[in-house]
């Protein structure tokens, strides 16, 4: 996407992109095939995530579908590893309990790990 593209572009030149974290998901995908209605449904069984800026390796790529875009073939992971991912570009330990007053806030349950793959 070219508006995508000039955002990154913008803030490399300005020097920014090295302590900025661009990230674009959502909660599920599209379908890879048109439905009877010329659209596409919900689809929670394949989805993307872009990251791009700071603690990021560029041109980076994680796991990948069947040849249809139906199923994860490889590299299936949930929403506790993008978020340790996330966290770990940013420099947030993302094992450790923050506090809101007296009770500990865990960032992701115990065991998520980020996925190194992608981090720079």
């Amino acid at each position: 996407d070219h508006v995508m593209a000039a955002l990154l572009d913008d803030l490399e030149e300005r020097g920014l992109l090295e302590n900025t974290l661009v990230l674009t998901l959502a909660e599920f995908g599209r379908t890879p095939t048109i439905n009877g209605s010329l659209g596409r449904d919900h689809f929670g069984t394949a989805w993307s995530v872009s990251l791009s800026g700071c603690g990021i390796k560029g041109g980076s790529v994680y796991g990948k579908t069947d040849k249809d875009g139906q199923t994860v073939a490889e590299g299936e992971i949930g929403a506790g590893e993008v978020f340790a991912t996330i966290y770990q570009a940013l420099g947030i330990d993302h094992q450790k309990d923050y506090h809101l007053g007296a009770r500990p806030v865990p960032l992701t349950n115990p065991g998520i790990k980020p996925v190194a793959e992608v981090l720079a």
